[in-house]
């Protein structure tokens, strides 16, 4: 599924293909990596287990700042399309109920004084009895994620599954998408 993110890049020149690279940056993030250079750090360590693995050709590991703008250049919304499209395949064999939680979070650190830019608020949906995270979408601020999470279960179709969120969900008037739910 990482080979349908479209790779921004030029065609001549690309020493180091994009489902490769994603691969590997999940792996070593997942292994504990949380820079740019600890995931080159994983993939120089692990070099010959993934050639041999992948059939790669890399004489090197891709450089820090190989990686960085490799990922820098994603376009987020393939990213998350592609992401959606693996938590649906994963959790389309859960059987009986399904139990949704809903929640939004600001991420430390993401604000930018320089830039005037506020910091990142995420919204998550996650499914409960896989464990497994369905959808990202970030939002304004915290204020706007009644709307984003009316969004968010219109594009997920989840209709029929019990959902959990905050209380400044509780509206009078809940939306047509919130009233096919069972909510908690």
């Amino acid at each position: 599924m990482l080979s349908d993110i479209d790779d921004p890049r030029r065609a001549e020149g690309k020493l180091y293909r994009l489902p490769h690279v994603l691969l590997f940056a999940i792996l070593a993030i997942v292994s504990g990596a949380n820079s740019y250079r600890g995931i080159h750090s994983f993939i120089e360590v692990h070099l010959s287990r993934l050639r041999r693995t992948f059939g790669l050709t890399w004489r090197n590991a891709p450089a820090y700042t190989t990686i960085r703008g490799i990922i820098r250049q994603l376009d987020a919304a393939s990213v998350e399309t592609v992401f959606r499209r693996h938590a649906a395949a994963l959790s389309e064999n859960a059987a009986g109920q399904r139990f949704v939680a809903i929640d939004g979070k600001t991420l430390r650190r993401s604000f930018d004084n320089f830039s005037d830019r506020r910091a990142a608020h995420i919204l998550t949906a996650f499914t409960v009895e896989r464990a497994l995270v369905l959808a990202h979408l970030e939002c304004d601020d915290k204020s706007n994620e009644i709307p984003a999470v009316q969004t968010l279960l219109g594009e997920l179709g989840l209709s029929g599954a019990v959902a959990t969120v905050d209380a400044m969900h509780c509206q009078k008037k809940p939306s047509s998408k919130l009233q096919q739910m069972a909510f908690i």
